[in-house]
């Protein structure tokens, strides 16, 4: 760091990297960004209060306009923002066993597994993922930071993984409610855009890669970059998926430091026998450890793979194995991720997350593996993403239900329709006289698939989980997959243009 202009010794009552934040006594850390430049926004923040500013010299050949407020000059923002939170906030990692989750698929659901079995251990837990960040004690509410809501300990998730300074804030708080052990869900964005910089994780867990993000990646080579860098950050065991060939290329870069699992491979940890139901798994897992008898609520063979991470988790971190199979057990189900709506009807409801190519692939199979009569699919896809994914969704859902309905999913900037079309190519190019009807409206389409669904189909609801809302335009509005379905369930009809989304 290189003080440029101004005092060195000033004092600070907050940071902030959003300039629209920044009040007297603020430092603004000035943030290059994939869309906007926090340089630009330095005038601003001084005229809010900002006391002083932390930027980059140059980016991409571009010099700071440094005025006459105390500047530091920095040779990596990024850096520079952990190192000023950390110290702010008082090191709040110090001390605290991180357990960072990587992946395309499975991230939240092993995280919560591996919550609830270091819970069970007796260990105070915080999370921090998709659905929410929780903070480790449900007794008491959250510490104020600007932008929060939640209340309990629960905080709403504002990102998968928070950014730098946010991290920072939830890790104080978890530190004066005296958790010890943090999960978190680590996103490739996280890792590519520095947020997780810094943090040095105890445990790391790979469950899968596969299509998804290519919008901002562009390749698979890059994809599985950014994701590899979450354990050169790892000083402990690397928990890794051997039966996907991307886990066994890390395994491979890795070479120690790695308990590996699998269904195909058995290397660390296997099962040697599975029993799926309905009403869940039963299963006997071979570990380092010895022998473990699992039982779960949770359904399908790709949650076989979440629960073994898990496993991995608890092995890893030197758990019992008492303690490994119960936390299993314990942790009863994930919102929005093969989540069962239940009104006492004759036929399967499920709601869930599957928003890329495998993840509705694997949903699917098992869903018919286990459904007495058809399946019936609810799903769209994303827009202002990645557009290459489109019609593999489409081929997916023709191929393992009896009918698809494709409709939309945060269509955002783009057309609905102009989304499904693309969908709809990979029914027509793949899939020998698809079953399928285009319905843009997501509540009407929900409506649709419930009224046709017959004593034992299953009627997957796909693509949003546990999201409340669907973002139309720049506009975001109140919508939930499982409020849609429990009403038509109750009514069979009605819903209208409540939903509109077209």
């Amino acid at each position: 760091m290189k003080l440029v202009v101004g005092e060195a010794a000033l004092e600070i009552d907050q940071i902030v990297t959003d300039s629209r934040k920044a009040t007297k006594g603020s430092l603004f850390v000035a943030l290059p960004g994939t869309q906007n430049d926090g340089r630009k926004f330095i005038k601003e923040a001084v005229s809010r209060g900002a006391v002083a500013v932390v930027a980059e010299k140059e980016v991409e050949g571009k010099r700071t306009p440094f005025g006459q407020e105390t500047t530091i000059e920095v040779q990596d923002a990024h850096e520079a923002l952990f190192k000023l939170a950390s110290q702010f906030f008082r090191r709040p990692t110090h001390g605290l066993h991180l357990v960072g989750i990587t992946g395309t698929n499975g991230k939240t659901t092993t995280a919560f597994l591996a919550q609830s079995l270091l819970k069970t251990y007796g260990r105070k837990t915080g999370l921090l993922g998709t659905i929410h960040y929780d903070l480790g004690d449900e007794n008491q509410a959250p510490l104020p930071f600007k932008g929060r809501q939640g209340g309990d300990g629960i905080v709403t998730a504002s990102q998968t993984t928070p950014g730098i300074l946010e991290l920072q804030s939830l890790f104080a708080d978890m530190r004066k409610r005296g958790t010890t052990d943090v999960v978190m869900e680590v996103s490739s964005h996280s890792l590519d855009q520095k947020r997780v910089f810094g943090l040095s994780f105890d445990t790391a867990v790979f469950t899968n890669l596969t299509q998804d993000h290519l919008d901002y990646h562009k390749t698979m080579d890059a994809y599985f970059e950014a994701k590899k860098k979450l354990f050169r950050q790892t000083t402990g065991l690397c928990v890794i998926n051997v039966d996907d060939p991307w886990g066994m290329e890390l395994k491979r870069d890795l070479s120690e430091r790695t308990l590996c699992y699998g269904i195909d491979n058995h290397q660390d940890i296997y099962p040697r026998s599975i029993s799926l139901t309905l009403q869940g798994i039963q299963m006997a897992v071979t570990t380092p450890i010895g022998e473990l008898e699992i039982t779960s609520a949770l359904t399908g063979q790709y949650n076989v793979y979440n629960i073994l991470g898990a496993i991995g988790v608890g092995v890893a971190t030197g758990l019992s194995k008492e303690s490994i199979s119960t936390g299993i057990a314990a942790m009863k189900s994930v919102p929005g991720r093969f989540e069962k709506i239940d009104l006492g009807q004759d036929f399967l409801v499920i709601v869930d997350y599957a928003h890329t190519e495998d993840a509705l692939s694997r949903l699917l199979q098992s869903v018919s593996s286990l459904a007495l009569g058809h399946v019936i699919t609810v799903v769209g896809c994303g827009g202002d993403r990645d557009r290459g994914k489109r019609p593999k969704m489409g081929e997916v859902a023709s191929l393992y239900s009896r009918l698809s309905i494709l409709t939309s999913d945060n269509p955002r900037s783009e057309p609905p329709l102009s989304i499904i079309k693309e969908m709809e190519t990979g029914m027509l190019n793949k899939t020998p006289k698809p079953m399928y009807e285009i319905i843009p409206d997501r509540g009407e389409a929900i409506v649709r698939a419930i009224s046709l669904a017959e004593t034992g189909d299953a009627v997957v609801i796909a693509g949003k989980g546990h999201e409340q809302y669907q973002i139309i335009g720049d506009r975001i509005i109140r919508f939930d997959d499982r409020e849609v379905a429990r009403l038509a369930l109750s009514e069979r009809k009605g819903l209208g243009k409540l939903y509109v989304v077209s």
